[in-house]
């Protein structure tokens, strides 16, 4: 199957800040792809070049069969993309905004008032239609910009950073619209994401950092790389648990994840870890609750990924 989106060795700089360093991607269609990384990463950057935003200093792209430079403008007609800061017209409202969309795509009018009406039963915005978009709960807002983003039926949909400063429930609402949009809108959906629970819910993800690709599979592929080094210990206090468990020459480095820590070990190291820490906590007067290995969550890998880095 040919990939929807085809990049080589993309690179962009902003003086001597190299934003988007040589990055390749191949995205087959039908994927939920997680581009995950921190602030400054690259994440939005890589968007603004794949919609034409901005042009690239090298490398080659193909986006849904249409040269990233060449052909921009034919590219840009199979993608719907959301950016970060969406701007709608607050004076109109949600179905006015639909409509104002919709035309600039350059669908007629027999066509984008089905549509229209569609979307708006779709993102579940049907009895806010006639509400001015500035009236909108942020909620509600990136729905109206989740249905903008669609109206022209893409091909593709990028979604950067969509969820940010919206509350859990509304999150999850939102990605159940994400995986109905692949479902029933055939569509493919890139989405950047600093939160390693929605990144556990794409087909594939890529870790950005520097504007770099460090890794990429799926999400068990890339938290497998570290079967077997992850601990979690439980216990008090804190602060001595982390001081006795790096210290530990096995011990690459300790997180808190909650309540918990998470000791990444030395590859083979378990074993030995298990047997000697317990005793050494307790010489330094910790209490242990629970130490024991789990499996790594895409947090860990994350972390370790940046450390390396």
């Amino acid at each position: 199957m040919e990939p929807i989106i085809l990049v080589e060795n993309l690179v962009r700089r902003f003086g001597e800040v190299t934003a988007v360093n040589h990055l390749s991607l191949s995205i087959r269609p039908g994927e939920i792809y997680g581009l995950v990384g921190p602030d400054g990463a690259g994440k939005t950057t890589t968007f603004r070049l794949l919609v034409g935003a901005l042009r690239p200093d090298a490398g080659r792209g193909v986006i849904a069969g249409h040269d990233l430079l060449a052909d921009i403008d034919r590219a840009r007609e199979q993608i719907g993309y959301l950016p970060q800061r969406f701007s709608l017209y607050g004076d109109l409202t949600v179905a006015e905004n639909l409509r104002f969309f919709a035309e600039v795509n350059g669908i007629p009018a027999a066509e984008w008032r089905p549509r229209r009406d569609q979307m708006l039963d779709f993102v579940g915005l049907a009895e806010f239609a006639g509400r001015r978009a500035a009236q909108l709960s942020g909620g509600m807002k990136q729905k109206l910009g989740l249905a903008t983003a669609l109206i022209h039926r893409p091909r593709l949909l990028l979604l950067d950073e969509p969820t940010g400063g919206v509350d859990p429930v509304t999150r999850q609402d939102f990605w159940q619209l994400i995986g109905r949009i692949v479902v029933e809108e055939g569509v493919t959906v890139v989405i950047s994401t600093p939160y390693m629970d929605e990144a556990a819910r794409c087909s594939r993800v890529g870790f950005l950092s520097g504007g770099r690709l460090l890794t990429e599979g799926t999400p068990q592929q890339v938290a497998g790389r570290l079967n077997g080094r992850i601990l979690e210990l439980v216990g008090g206090p804190r602060q001595v648990l982390r001081r006795v468990a790096t210290a530990d020459l096995d011990v690459e480095e300790a997180h808190t994840f909650g309540s918990k820590l998470h000791l990444r070990l030395r590859p083979g190291a378990a074993e030995a870890v298990l047997a000697r820490l317990p005793e050494q906590l307790a010489a330094a007067g910790a209490t242990v609750e629970r130490l024991r290995p789990i499996a790594p969550s895409l947090e860990d890998a994350f972390i370790e990924l940046l450390t390396r880095e």
